[in-house]
C-alpha cells in the first residue's frame, strides 16, 4: 500500500475505505478518512489556520491595553503571552475534544467590551472575573443542551444565509486589515477606496498580489493554494521592506522583519489573577447588563461562526445539525473562562478557521496543529511579526468568496425565505457584527412568518430568540429607561 493510499484510507486498488484495524490510531481517533480527508491536508490546514489568525497576538494586547493600561500595570509582553497560551489552551481542548477544525482565540468583540466598559470601572481582575462568569453562563446553557438545541431552532435557510454572512463579513475584515478599504473622510460614503478614494502604498500592492496569486493557484487547482500564497506574499513582503527601506509605519502591524532574538521568555503575570465581587460601584442592574453583553458577544457570534464553518466543512448533515455539536459547543463555552483565568479576555471560535477548511481541514488534528503553533510562540513571539497583516487579509477575501456559493441552497423567489437572508447576509458586513445579522434575519423571519399566518412554524426557541435579539437591539433605549449607564 502507497503513502497516498494509506492517507486516504483506501486501499492501493481504490477498493475502498481500509478497515479500521488497518488505521493508524491517529486516523481512528480523529475520523480523518471518514471524513474524506488526509493528515497532510489536516497538518496544511492548520498551519493556514494559525497564519489566517496569528494577527491576535498583536491586535487583543492593542485593545486591552488601551487608556487604562497604565492604571491595571497591563505589561505588553504579559497581553501576548496571555492571548498565545489561551488561545493555545483552547484549540487543543477544541481538537482533541471536540475534534473539529475549529480554533479559539481572544474574540475582538468581547476585548472591545471589557477595554470599553468593564476595565475602567473595576481592577483587571475583577474583569477577569466578569469574563468567567460569562463563559459559565455559556457553559451552563451547554451542559442543558439549550444551546443546541437554539442553534438546531434555526431554519437551513438562515444557515445558509448566516454561512453567506460570515464569508462577506470576513472578506471586509481582509479588505479592512489590507488596507484597501478605508472610512471615508469627510463627505462621500461611509467606505472608500484606500485611504483617500484611491490605492496607495507596497502594502495594499502586496496584499492584491498574494491575492491574485491565491486565486491563480486555485483556478489551476494547486493544492494549498492559500498557504503558499501566503508564504509567497510575506516572502516578497521581507524583500521590499529591506530593498526599499520602508519605514516601519508602512505596514499595519509594523515592518515584516526580525527584530532582535527569535526567542523569548514567556511572561505569565497576569495568570490565575481573577477576582468575584467588588462592583458594589456599578450596582447589580449594570453588572447583569454587562454580563449579558458579554454573553451575546461570545454566544452568537461563536454561534454563527460554528454553523458556518462547519457547513463549509461538510459537517452539518441536510438539516444544518452537525455532529459532536454539543462538544464544540461546551469548549467554545469554557473558552471564556479559560480567557479570565488567563487575563487574555473570553476565547471564543474564530472565523478565520474556515481558511484551514479551505485548505482541506475536517478533523480536529487541524485544530491541535493550530494550537502547537501557539504554544510555540509563547517562546517565539517575535516571528509572529514576519507575517505582515496585509498578506493574511488575502486569505480572508479568498475565503470570504468561497462561503458565497451557499447563495445557491437558499430560494431567493420566495420573500418569506429572501428577505430574512437578505438581511442576515448584509447586516453583517454593514454593522461589522456578525450577531447584528443574526438577530435581524431572526427577527424578520419571525415577523414574515406571523404576518402569514404561520406564528407557530418558528417554534418556542426561535421565538425565544426573537425576544433575545428584540432586548439586544432595544438595549439602549432600556437603560436609559432604567436609569442605567
Amino acid at each position: 500500500m502507497t503513502q497516498s493510499s494509506v492517507e486516504t484510507g483506501t486501499t492501493a486498488e481504490g477498493a475502498g475505505p481500509c478497515p479500521p484495524a488497518r488505521l493508524s490510531r491517529l486516523d481512528r481517533y480523529f475520523h480523518i478518512s471518514e471524513r474524506g480527508s488526509t493528515v497532510s491536508r489536516e497538518v496544511r490546514g492548520g498551519i493556514t489556520t494559525f497564519m489566517a489568525m496569528c494577527y491576535i497576538l498583536l491586535l487583543n494586547p492593542l485593545i486591552l491595553s488601551g487608556p487604562d493600561a497604565e492604571r491595571h500595570t497591563l505589561g505588553h509582553g504579559a497581553l501576548i503571552t496571555a492571548t498565545a497560551l489561551a488561545a493555545a489552551l483552547c484549540t487543543l481542548l477544541m481538537g482533541l475534544v471536540g475534534k473539529v477544525p475549529l480554533a479559539l482565540a481572544a474574540g475582538l468583540g468581547v476585548s472591545g467590551v471589557l477595554a470599553a466598559q468593564v476595565a475602567p470601572h473595576m481592577t483587571w481582575p475583577q474583569a477577569m472575573g466578569m469574563c468567567v462568569l460569562y463563559g459559565a453562563v455559556i457553559v451552563l446553557l451547554a451542559v442543558t443542551g439549550l444551546r443546541e438545541l437554539i442553534m438546531n431552532a434555526i431554519p437551513q435557510p438562515l444557515k445558509h444565509a448566516i454561512t453567506m454572512g460570515i464569508g462577506m463579513f470576513i472578506a471586509l475584515i481582509g479588505l479592512v486589515k489590507a488596507g484597501f478599504v478605508h472610512a471615508a473622510a469627510g463627505g462621500g460614503g461611509p467606505v472608500t477606496l484606500g485611504p483617500a478614494g484611491e490605492l496607495a502604498g507596497w502594502p495594499v500592492l502586496i496584499f492584491c498580489i498574494t491575492l491574485l496569486c491565491v486565486l491563480m493557484l486555485q483556478a489551476r487547482k494547486v493544492p494549498g493554494a492559500i498557504l503558499i500564497g501566503i508564504v509567497a506574499g510575506t516572502v516578497l513582503a521581507v524583500v521590499v521592506n529591506a530593498v526599499g527601506h520602508l519605514p516601519p509605519k508602512t505596514w499595519q502591524n509594523g515592518a515584516p522583519e526580525l527584530r532582535g532574538s527569535a526567542v523569548s521568555m514567556p511572561d505569565f503575570s497576569l495568570f490565575g489573577h481573577v477576582a468575584f465581587g467588588g462592583w458594589g460601584t456599578l450596582g447589580g442592574m449594570s453588572v447583569a447588563m454587562t454580563v449579558f453583553t458579554l454573553v451575546l458577544a461570545g454566544f452568537f457570534d461563536a454561534m454563527a461562526t460554528i454553523i458556518g464553518v462547519g457547513t463549509q466543512a461538510g459537517l452539518t448533515d441536510d438539516k444544518g445539525r452537525m455532529p459532536g455539536l454539543s462538544r464544540a459547543l461546551l469548549i467554545d463555552g469554557a473558552g471564556g473562562a479559560v480567557g479570565g483565568v488567563a487575563g487574555a479576555s473570553g476565547q471564543t471560535v474564530f472565523l478565520e478557521s474556515a481558511t484551514g477548511v479551505g485548505e482541506g481541514a475536517r478533523t480536529g488534528l487541524s485544530s491541535v496543529i493550530t494550537g502547537l503553533f501557539f504554544t510555540a510562540c509563547l517562546f517565539f513571539t517575535p516571528l509572529t511579526r514576519i507575517v505582515p497583516g496585509e498578506v493574511a487579509a488575502a486569505a480572508l477575501v479568498v475565503i470570504g468568496a468561497m462561503m458565497m456559493s451557499n447563495a445557491r441552497h437558499v430560494d431567493w423567489g420566495d420573500n418569506a425565505v429572501a428577505v430574512p437572508a437578505f438581511l442576515t447576509v448584509v447586516l453583517m458586513p454593514f454593522t461589522y457584527s456578525i450577531t447584528a445579522g443574526v438577530g435581524a434575519g431572526i427577527i424578520a423571519h419571525t415577523a414574515i412568518r406571523t404576518a402569514e399566518g404561520k406564528w407557530r412554524e418558528p417554534g418556542f426557541f426561535l421565538w425565544g430568540l426573537t425576544v433575545v435579539f428584540g432586548v439586544y437591539f432595544a438595549l439602549h433605549p432600556i437603560e436609559e429607561w432604567l436609569g442605567v449607564t
